[in-house]
């Protein structure tokens, strides 16, 4: 356990990249099984333990110290693992021998085995006698999702740094695996031969694509690209396996929990790279709803029959990479594109749609048609070498993506709150508003919150900023001075706008970023809603009704 605690406090004070992938690798190579095997899955996101939950460590917490003192030192800190770490009123010098001799396997196999009445009991025990970094890691263990800047991709590519293995081979055999993974650290310490995953419907690492530069568009021709659409949707890997069907994210979540509408329409076997989008069906097919509608059906563990009526979700096929059972990723982009359109051509459930391929003759075709989509849910355009296989991973040369370019806005700051993590001590998530003609004149409307697209400097001046300039507080939030000449005015940049009923402003922003900050301009000179308004070229779903062409 003192050693995942010195991993995942050094791995939040390293902000780089390669210097978190050492010290996981470094962990993995010195810290023996199953604890490795559990941190690994801790990292990954894998660990579940279902006898305690953030309500119960709340608990526990207010019956030791004063809830008020608890909830004004958390809206402080911002992060619930490090305010119950530092505000536990443990014995003066914790229990040395305690903190040293518990194994990070004995946490997590006695919490999984505890009942919802044991596992908050245990934990008290334990944050009686660790020391404060201890009982941070013991918080983050048991509430899951460490948020300290590693990525489930990043911990399976120390795992292949630390094997020197490819790690799309990991990502193949990864929902194969159980923790605390003795098998595959054993192949990849060489003291046993690569595990056969069992899974069926097995997630297959995906090929992704390069921003095309302008000097690469020359390069562009018909008879080496083919060109198509991107989709403002979320990219997917749709499988079926013999029956066994799943719907995986382009980082190997599987989701089909999510959505089993269209796991349910998988009526082809083989495994198909598209995007997921909703929307209704019309004469001509699948009319795909905003990305804000699509939105309305993510991140959920289950969804009710009265969703999936009014967000039917459907697949916009790119490419195949199994075809029935034959493994067809060595193949062509022609021959695969060829083979996608006869399995596609199989499916009757009108669930699954081809991604149309575009006709164009020059640079000057393609760049005309990704000013000027056919449709707002397009953002941009793919280009992919006739004769690339699919390669895992992101190889130089042959797809290019050619997105559109953001829109901007100027926008006037009206609330923040603190982050998380190492923004804790910062106010650094900005919810910011443009004017509209009110009953008594013009008044600043909120139109969309942002918390990242500044620099670490910009930070430090936009918080104390919010500091000199708040006029009012509700709880975490501060409302900072937003008057015609006083305020800070942000330019904002979004890839697409949608209606919403949910907001006050009837709009709802796909992902805004902070450009830059506009010291030079007075608050009376930003953006109006009309603006925003006149970019809305479709409505959004409306639940009970189809999408409006």
């Amino acid at each position: 356990m003192q050693a995942f605690s010195a991993l995942l406090d050094r791995i939040v004070l390293s902000p780089q990249r390669n210097a978190k992938l050492r010290l996981m690798v470094d962990y993995f190579r010195s810290t023996p099984d199953p604890d490795r095997g559990y941190a690994l899955a801790a990292l990954t996101g894998d660990l579940d333990i279902p006898s305690v939950k953030p309500a119960m460590l709340r608990a526990l917490t207010e019956a030791r110290v004063d809830p008020v003192l608890f909830a004004y030192s958390y809206d402080y800190v911002g992060d619930l693992a490090e305010t119950i770490s530092l505000i536990w009123p443990a014995p003066a010098s914790a229990d040395e021998a305690v903190t040293s001799a518990l194994r990070l396997s004995t946490v997590v196999e006695s919490l999984q085995a505890a009942s919802r009445s044991e596992g908050p009991r245990l934990v008290e025990n334990w944050l009686d006698r660790l020391d404060a970094t201890s009982r941070w890691t013991l918080i983050k263990l048991v509430v899951g999702g460490p948020r300290i800047g590693v990525s489930a991709r990043l911990a399976k590519q120390a795992l292949a740094d630390f094997g020197n293995r490819p790690v799309n081979e990991i990502e193949e055999l990864w929902h194969g695996l159980e923790p605390p993974y003795r098998d595959l650290f054993a192949w990849l310490e060489g003291r046993a031969p690569k595990p056969e995953s069992r899974a069926r419907a097995p997630f297959r690492p995906v090929m992704l694509s390069h921003a095309l530069a302008d000097d690469k568009l020359q390069r562009i021709t018909p008879d080496a690209y083919a060109a198509e659409w991107k989709w403002d949707g979320i990219r997917v890997q749709a499988v079926n396996d013999g029956g066994v069907k799943r719907l995986y994210t382009r980082t190997g979540d599987d989701i089909s929990r999510t959505f089993p509408d269209l796991i349910e329409a998988l009526d082809v076997e083989g495994a198909i790279d598209g995007e997921l989008l909703v929307g209704a069906r019309n004469e001509k097919g699948f009319a795909p709803a905003t990305f804000a509608d699509l939105q309305q059906r993510l991140n959920r563990k289950s969804v009710t029959a009265r969703l999936m009526e009014s967000h039917p979700a459907f697949l916009r096929a790119y490419d195949c990479l199994v075809d029935g059972t034959e493994d067809i990723r060595p193949l062509t982009f022609h021959e695969r594109r060829t083979r996608l359109e006869k399995l596609v051509a199989r499916s009757l459930s009108q669930r699954i749609d081809l991604s149309p391929l575009l006709a164009f003759r020059s640079g000057e075709d393609l760049a005309a048609l990704r000013a000027a989509p056919p449709d707002p849910v397009i953002e941009g355009v793919m280009l992919k070498r006739w004769d690339s296989v699919y390669e895992p991973g992101r190889p130089k040369g042959p797809w290019f993506k050619w997105k559109r370019d953001p829109h901007t806005i100027d926008a006037v700051l009206m609330y923040a709150q603190r982050g998380h993590g190492k923004r804790s001590s910062y106010y650094s998530d900005y919810t910011f508003g443009v004017w509209r003609e009110g009953p008594a004149g013009d008044e600043l409307v909120p139109v969309g919150k942002a918390y990242f697209g500044f620099t670490d400097a910009e930070l430090i001046e936009i918080d104390r900023f919010v500091r000199n300039n708040t006029v009012s507080r509700f709880g975490p939030v501060r409302e900072v001075v937003h008057d015609p000449g006083k305020g800070l005015v942000l330019e904002v940049a979004f890839e697409g706008l949608a209606r919403s009923t949910r907001h006050k402003s009837g709009v709802a922003m796909r992902f805004p970023r902070i450009a830059r900050l506009r010291w030079d301009k007075p608050p009376s000179e930003a953006d109006r809603l009309e603006t925003l308004e006149n970019l809305i070229r479709q409505p959004a779903v409306v639940p009970g009704r189809h999408a409006r062409r």
